[in-house]
């Protein structure tokens, strides 16, 4: 309980990266990191904390009860994403494992509103979220849309912060920039600087 609190704390100190407003994803492989300093957080160590997550993202309702398997199952697909992150950052080719792990939480449920009969409205779309397979929808979602940002306009943009340790995910807004927060701009400016100075401590 207490390491998730931490989590909570340390992630809640950092601003959200530029494009996790557009991309659940990207803020679902940004759900763990390393920060500057040395401090970490990881959203998802936890059922509780893991639905919280879920339940703000709109991928399920915060009374859904997830057991320590289903925690762990959306690590997992979390290492993959970023894997397949890093992978289109460096231009390199994914892991084979990963394209497949995704492509599993692809097509495990329907990912598009289903129709169905309402007795006042008529037909009508309905996002399904059976209780049942709440974590299987979740996964499904988070998956298209991570292909969708590595198939599509944006995937350019996709960067790794560049002020180490920093391993967080984002959205380049302009062309200059490659860090997730001031914070690690600030980070990375200073390092620049103390190296011109020829790295000797003041």
């Amino acid at each position: 309980m207490e390491e998730t609190v931490a989590a909570d704390l340390a992630r809640a100190a950092l601003p959200p990266a530029p494009g996790t407003d557009r991309y659940r994803s990207l803020d679902f492989a940004d759900t763990a990191a390393t920060l500057p300093g040395g401090q970490g957080y990881d959203l998802l160590a936890a059922p509780g904390s893991a639905v919280r997550w879920l339940a703000a993202h709109r991928l399920t309702t915060p009374e859904v009860r997830l057991y320590d398997v289903c925690a762990r199952r959306m690590r997992t697909l979390r290492d993959h994403v970023r894997a397949l992150f890093a992978a289109r950052v460096e231009g390199a080719a994914p892991p084979e494992r990963s394209l497949h792990a995704v492509n599993a939480a692809l097509t495990a449920v329907p990912t598009a509103p289903l129709l169905a009969w309402d007795a006042t409205r008529g037909p009508c779309r309905v996002e399904a979220h059976p209780t049942d397979q709440a974590v299987n929808h979740a996964l499904a979602v988070l998956a298209a849309d991570a292909a969708d940002l590595l198939t599509g306009p944006d995937a350019g943009l996709l960067a790794a912060c560049g002020s180490p340790p920093c391993d967080r995910f984002l959205l380049r807004t302009h062309g200059r920039r490659h860090w997730c927060s001031t914070r690690c701009g600030d980070r990375a400016r200073a390092a620049r600087a103390y190296a011109r100075r020829g790295g000797t401590p003041r």
